[in-house]
């Protein structure tokens, strides 16, 4: 089935922790989201053996991924 309305469809994690790094940086993305990963010794394989088993931190990093790259789900474009 197609997912049009998913800006999440075909995008894996991987490719949205690089991203959101290389737009932010780690401390822009630990002052964003707090989580450990973030703040110690980030990287992103460490990120992303985290990301993997702990759902509700993967849910605020796609999330700030969403609002970050797609302008259409951004709030002031309502």
């Amino acid at each position: 089935m197609k997912q049009a309305n998913n800006p999440l469809h075909g995008v894996k994690l991987q490719e949205i922790v690089e991203k959101l790094e290389s737009n932010y940086g780690w401390e822009g993305l630990a002052y964003r989201i707090n989580i450990k990963c973030f703040k110690s010794d980030p990287s992103v394989k460490s990120s992303l053996k985290f990301l993997r088993r702990t759902p509700w931190a993967r849910e605020k990093v796609e999330r700030l991924y969403v609002k970050t790259f797609h302008k259409k789900y951004r709030p002031e474009s309502y």
